[in-house]
């Protein structure tokens, strides 16, 4: 049983059939384990196994990922993606949920939770915050329109992108372990497999969309933000990597921005994914935290 893999299903939003994995235990209280940018829903597959016998694990591959439907008109922006994860609680029955989620899927959950904070249990963003406050303030810095022309280069550009093909799994399983030194061999070979598909040409290429790439050119104001992440009623735990490029919301400050119910714990020898550099430390926490 333990080592038993998921089912998959598929659920529409704004018109895109989007899937999921369920990892069963139907009448267990129901918990959703977000992936990050170019990443999948088996990204999860460790953390599901040890937490599948308490509840009852949904893993959605967001849209553009995995083997959910690229979107027509490249949209993939914050709000759209509040919207999806919205659709996705409704077609459980619309009722509050515990989160544990990765970058992208952090930052679209904490928004969601400052949003309707009375449809989430417990949170638990990895890395979820966004750019560190010092990024940000370089960034805006740039004039919008300056940032609305680089963002119309940018989709030019994604546009005319051809995905990489790699001519065997074991090229593009080097790929990912360039992209993410610390992973172990085991882990780089599934993360890829589930990540992959093949080409009518015999190659093999990821299965994420090449318009992730362009970030938006605009989003809510910062303040807004804040106040979502004020607005957040539910315990929540914001995890971090001592050797991330992204930075503690402890030393940076971002921390109050929230209420009483955030901490914050940063993982020694950890990046940006946590959950995989040190997968016993992390669960650890979330067994203590969920």
């Amino acid at each position: 049983m333990a080592h038993q893999d998921p089912s998959s299903h598929y659920f529409t939003s704004q018109g895109l059939r989007l899937h999921y994995a369920d990892w069963g235990n139907d009448d267990a209280p129901l918990l959703l384990l977000i992936h990050g940018s170019r990443d999948h829903c088996r990204s999860w597959d460790w953390t599901a196994r040890l937490l599948r016998k308490d509840w009852h694990v949904i893993t959605p591959d967001l849209r553009g990922h995995g083997n959910s439907a690229w979107s027509p008109d490249g949209d993939y922006d914050r709000p759209t993606l509040v919207d999806d994860l919205e659709q996705l609680i409704f077609h459980f029955g619309n009722k509050p949920v515990t989160i544990i989620a990765h970058s992208l899927g952090g930052n679209v959950s904490l928004r969601y939770a400052g949003l309707l904070p009375h449809m989430v249990n417990k949170l638990v963003a990895i890395e979820g915050l966004g750019h560190a406050p010092k990024m940000l303030a370089d960034r805006m810095a740039i004039p919008l329109a300056e940032h609305w022309r680089r963002w119309l280069t940018a989709r030019r550009a994604a546009a005319e992108r051809h995905p990489k093909h790699y001519a065997t799994v074991d090229e593009a399983v080097k790929r990912m372990r360039a992209a993410n030194t610390s992973l172990s061999e085991e882990r780089a070979q599934h993360l890829t497999h589930h990540g992959i598909q093949r080409n009518e040409d015999g190659s093999w290429s990821w299965k994420f969309d090449s318009k992730i790439y362009v970030f938006p050119f605009l989003d809510i104001p910062l303040e807004v933000l804040h106040g979502l992440w004020g607005a957040i009623t539910c315990p929540t735990l914001l995890l971090c990597g001592d050797h991330s490029s992204a930075s503690n919301p402890l030393t940076d400050g971002r921390i109050r921005h929230f209420g009483q119910n955030a901490n914050v714990v940063e993982i020694e020898n950890a990046g940006h994914w946590v959950h995989h550099d040190q997968f016993d430390r992390f669960m650890k926490e979330i067994l203590s935290f969920i």
